[in-house]
Protein backbone atom coordinates (compact mmCIF):
# COMPACT_ATOMS: atom_id res chain seq x y z
CA UNK A 1 0.00 0.00 0.00
CA UNK A 2 3.21 2.43 0.61
CA UNK A 3 4.39 2.15 -2.80
CA UNK A 4 1.28 3.75 -4.55
CA UNK A 5 2.15 7.09 -3.39
CA UNK A 6 5.56 6.31 -4.55
CA UNK A 7 4.47 5.57 -8.11
CA UNK A 8 1.92 8.54 -8.04
CA UNK A 9 4.71 10.89 -6.61
CA UNK A 10 6.64 9.71 -9.58
CA UNK A 11 4.13 10.40 -11.95
CA UNK A 12 3.16 13.92 -10.84
CA UNK A 13 7.21 14.71 -10.82
CA UNK A 14 7.09 13.26 -14.51
CA UNK A 15 4.02 15.44 -15.63
CA UNK A 16 6.27 18.94 -14.24
CA UNK A 17 7.40 20.98 -16.75
CA UNK A 18 11.00 22.08 -16.56
CA UNK A 19 11.94 25.41 -17.47
CA UNK A 20 15.05 26.88 -18.20
CA UNK A 21 16.33 30.33 -17.26
CA UNK A 22 18.27 30.30 -20.90
CA UNK A 23 16.22 31.95 -23.66
CA UNK A 24 15.68 29.02 -26.58
CA UNK A 25 17.90 27.59 -28.99
CA UNK A 26 18.51 30.13 -32.04
CA UNK A 27 17.67 27.22 -34.52
CA UNK A 28 14.40 26.36 -32.74
CA UNK A 29 13.15 30.10 -33.35
CA UNK A 30 14.50 30.14 -36.45
CA UNK A 31 12.45 27.08 -37.51
CA UNK A 32 9.47 29.12 -36.61
CA UNK A 33 10.16 31.06 -40.03
CA UNK A 34 9.22 28.58 -42.73
CA UNK A 35 8.10 29.46 -46.27
CA UNK A 36 4.72 28.35 -45.62
CA UNK A 37 4.61 29.80 -42.17
CA UNK A 38 5.33 33.23 -43.69
CA UNK A 39 2.60 32.94 -46.42
CA UNK A 40 0.00 31.72 -43.84
CA UNK A 41 1.06 34.53 -41.50
CA UNK A 42 1.76 31.84 -38.62
CA UNK A 43 5.09 32.89 -37.45
CA UNK A 44 5.66 34.70 -34.24
CA UNK A 45 5.09 38.42 -34.15
CA UNK A 46 8.28 40.58 -33.46
CA UNK A 47 7.99 41.88 -29.68
CA UNK A 48 6.79 45.42 -29.43
CA UNK A 49 9.25 48.11 -29.02
CA UNK A 50 10.07 49.81 -25.85
CA UNK A 51 8.76 53.01 -25.08
CA UNK A 52 9.74 54.52 -22.04
CA UNK A 53 12.16 52.86 -19.66
CA UNK A 54 13.76 49.31 -19.04
CA UNK A 55 15.86 47.08 -16.96
CA UNK A 56 19.12 46.27 -17.67
CA UNK A 57 21.37 44.21 -15.44
CA UNK A 58 18.88 45.51 -12.28
CA UNK A 59 19.62 49.06 -13.41
CA UNK A 60 16.07 51.13 -14.70
CA UNK A 61 16.95 52.73 -18.16
CA UNK A 62 15.00 55.57 -19.47
CA UNK A 63 15.15 55.88 -23.86
CA UNK A 64 15.79 59.46 -23.49
CA UNK A 65 19.36 59.38 -21.67
CA UNK A 66 21.94 59.73 -23.14
CA UNK A 67 23.79 56.21 -24.41
CA UNK A 68 27.21 57.68 -22.02
CA UNK A 69 26.21 59.28 -19.00
CA UNK A 70 27.72 61.88 -17.16
CA UNK A 71 29.05 60.87 -13.68
CA UNK A 72 26.59 63.73 -12.09
CA UNK A 73 23.74 61.79 -13.24
CA UNK A 74 25.14 58.49 -11.85
CA UNK A 75 25.57 60.68 -7.81
CA UNK A 76 29.04 60.07 -8.47
CA UNK A 77 31.94 62.62 -7.79
CA UNK A 78 33.97 64.17 -10.47
CA UNK A 79 37.34 64.32 -10.14
CA UNK A 80 38.46 65.10 -13.74
CA UNK A 81 38.39 68.87 -14.72
CA UNK A 82 35.98 70.76 -17.29
CA UNK A 83 34.22 68.97 -20.21
CA UNK A 84 37.33 69.40 -22.46
CA UNK A 85 40.08 66.64 -21.37
CA UNK A 86 42.66 64.86 -22.76
CA UNK A 87 41.59 61.52 -22.24
CA UNK A 88 45.25 59.69 -22.45
CA UNK A 89 46.90 61.86 -20.55
CA UNK A 90 44.24 61.51 -17.59
CA UNK A 91 44.12 58.01 -18.13
CA UNK A 92 47.64 57.80 -17.41
CA UNK A 93 47.05 60.11 -14.28
CA UNK A 94 44.33 57.66 -13.23
CA UNK A 95 46.62 54.73 -13.67
CA UNK A 96 49.69 56.33 -11.64
CA UNK A 97 47.02 57.33 -8.84
CA UNK A 98 45.48 54.13 -8.82
CA UNK A 99 48.83 52.26 -7.89
CA UNK A 100 49.67 54.75 -5.66
CA UNK A 101 46.39 54.24 -3.55
CA UNK A 102 47.37 50.88 -3.92
CA UNK A 103 50.86 51.33 -2.37
CA UNK A 104 49.49 53.20 0.52
CA UNK A 105 46.20 50.70 1.05
CA UNK A 106 49.23 47.68 1.58
CA UNK A 107 50.99 49.89 3.91
CA UNK A 108 47.77 50.69 6.12
CA UNK A 109 46.86 46.92 5.99
CA UNK A 110 50.60 46.06 7.22
CA UNK A 111 51.04 48.80 9.97
CA UNK A 112 47.40 49.09 11.46
CA UNK A 113 44.81 46.62 9.58
CA UNK A 114 41.78 47.87 11.64
CA UNK A 115 42.13 51.79 10.76
CA UNK A 116 39.39 53.87 9.19
CA UNK A 117 41.72 55.03 6.88
CA UNK A 118 41.79 51.11 4.98
CA UNK A 119 37.72 52.03 4.25
CA UNK A 120 39.25 55.49 2.78
CA UNK A 121 41.22 54.21 0.56
CA UNK A 122 39.63 51.47 -0.73
CA UNK A 123 36.52 54.06 -1.60
CA UNK A 124 39.15 56.37 -3.43
CA UNK A 125 40.49 53.44 -5.53
CA UNK A 126 36.82 52.58 -6.66
CA UNK A 127 36.33 56.25 -7.35
CA UNK A 128 39.61 55.99 -9.34
CA UNK A 129 38.43 52.29 -11.49
CA UNK A 130 34.82 54.50 -12.19
CA UNK A 131 36.92 57.51 -13.08
CA UNK A 132 38.99 55.43 -15.32
CA UNK A 133 35.69 53.03 -16.71
CA UNK A 134 34.27 56.20 -17.44
CA UNK A 135 36.92 57.48 -19.96
CA UNK A 136 37.24 54.48 -21.49
CA UNK A 137 33.47 54.27 -22.39
CA UNK A 138 33.85 57.63 -23.69
CA UNK A 139 36.15 55.87 -26.35
CA UNK A 140 33.40 53.83 -27.43
CA UNK A 141 31.59 56.34 -30.12
CA UNK A 142 34.94 56.98 -31.62
CA UNK A 143 35.45 53.09 -31.57
CA UNK A 144 32.73 52.49 -33.72
CA UNK A 145 32.99 55.48 -35.70
CA UNK A 146 36.60 53.99 -36.28
CA UNK A 147 35.26 49.95 -36.54
CA UNK A 148 32.70 51.61 -39.67
CA UNK A 149 35.38 53.12 -41.37
CA UNK A 150 37.59 50.04 -42.05
CA UNK A 151 34.91 48.44 -43.00
CA UNK A 152 34.04 50.71 -45.20
CA UNK A 153 37.60 50.78 -46.22
CA UNK A 154 37.44 46.94 -46.43
CA UNK A 155 35.05 47.02 -48.89
CA UNK A 156 36.07 49.88 -50.96
CA UNK A 157 39.25 47.94 -51.65
CA UNK A 158 38.20 44.55 -52.34
CA UNK A 159 35.14 45.83 -54.95
CA UNK A 160 37.72 48.15 -56.65
CA UNK A 161 39.82 44.64 -56.79
CA UNK A 162 37.03 43.28 -58.36
CA UNK A 163 36.88 45.91 -60.91
CA UNK A 164 40.30 45.95 -61.13
CA UNK A 165 40.24 41.92 -62.17
CA UNK A 166 37.29 42.18 -64.43
CA UNK A 167 38.60 44.92 -66.13
CA UNK A 168 41.67 42.88 -67.06
CA UNK A 169 39.59 39.73 -68.00
CA UNK A 170 37.80 42.13 -70.40
CA UNK A 171 40.92 43.46 -72.10
CA UNK A 172 41.89 39.77 -72.64
CA UNK A 173 38.52 39.19 -73.77
CA UNK A 174 38.48 41.98 -75.95
CA UNK A 175 41.94 41.01 -77.39
CA UNK A 176 41.02 37.56 -77.73
CA UNK A 177 38.06 39.23 -80.16
CA UNK A 178 40.47 41.16 -81.99
CA UNK A 179 42.61 38.73 -83.04
CA UNK A 180 39.91 36.43 -83.84
CA UNK A 181 38.66 39.12 -86.34
CA UNK A 182 41.75 40.51 -87.79
CA UNK A 183 42.26 36.38 -88.51
CA UNK A 184 39.44 36.19 -90.51
CA UNK A 185 40.54 37.97 -93.89
CA UNK A 186 43.19 35.66 -94.08
CA UNK A 187 40.80 32.38 -93.72
CA UNK A 188 38.74 34.32 -96.35
CA UNK A 189 41.95 34.67 -98.84
CA UNK A 190 42.67 30.53 -98.09
CA UNK A 191 39.33 29.75 -99.06
CA UNK A 192 39.14 31.55 -101.99
CA UNK A 193 42.62 30.25 -103.13
CA UNK A 194 40.87 26.58 -102.17
CA UNK A 195 38.42 27.21 -104.13
CA UNK A 196 40.43 28.57 -107.78
CA UNK A 197 42.48 24.70 -106.99
CA UNK A 198 38.68 23.10 -106.76
CA UNK A 199 37.39 25.22 -109.73
CA UNK A 200 40.59 24.15 -111.89
CA UNK A 201 40.46 20.50 -110.62
CA UNK A 202 36.66 20.49 -111.89
CA UNK A 203 37.02 22.01 -115.17
CA UNK A 204 40.08 19.52 -115.83
CA UNK A 205 38.21 16.70 -114.86
CA UNK A 206 35.48 17.65 -117.48
CA UNK A 207 37.51 17.68 -120.07
CA UNK A 208 38.78 14.55 -119.24
CA UNK A 209 35.24 12.94 -119.13
CA UNK A 210 35.04 15.17 -123.01
CA UNK A 211 37.72 13.02 -123.74
CA UNK A 212 36.37 10.03 -123.07
CA UNK A 213 33.50 10.85 -124.82
CA UNK A 214 35.04 11.10 -127.92
CA UNK A 215 37.42 8.14 -127.56
CA UNK A 216 34.09 6.40 -126.77
CA UNK A 217 32.63 7.78 -130.10
CA UNK A 218 35.44 7.00 -132.06
CA UNK A 219 35.14 3.20 -131.21
CA UNK A 220 31.39 3.34 -131.25
CA UNK A 221 31.86 4.64 -135.21
CA UNK A 222 34.13 1.79 -136.05
CA UNK A 223 32.72 -0.31 -134.65
CA UNK A 224 29.96 0.59 -136.10
CA UNK A 225 31.26 0.44 -139.12
CA UNK A 226 32.75 -3.87 -139.10
CA UNK A 227 29.35 -4.67 -137.98
CA UNK A 228 27.98 -2.85 -140.99
CA UNK A 229 30.63 -4.75 -143.80
CA UNK A 230 29.71 -8.11 -142.11
CA UNK A 231 26.46 -7.72 -142.42
CA UNK A 232 26.98 -6.75 -146.34
CA UNK A 233 29.13 -9.69 -147.23
CA UNK A 234 26.26 -12.00 -145.76
CA UNK A 235 23.98 -10.51 -147.64
CA UNK A 236 25.67 -10.71 -150.60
Amino acid sequence: MAAAPAAGGAAAANDVTQVSSFPIPPMQYVKLYTDEAVKKSLVPRPPPPIQDTYSMFGITINNDDAIIQTLESQGIKKLLPGKEVDRKKELRKLNHSILLNFLDLIEILIKCPESSKREEKIEDINLLFIHMHHLINEFRPHQARETLRVMLMVQKRRRVQFTSKFKEQMEKVKGIIQDSLDSLPAHKEEMEIDGDYLKEGEAAAEKEKEKDKGVVAGIDRVMCGIIDVIEFDMEH
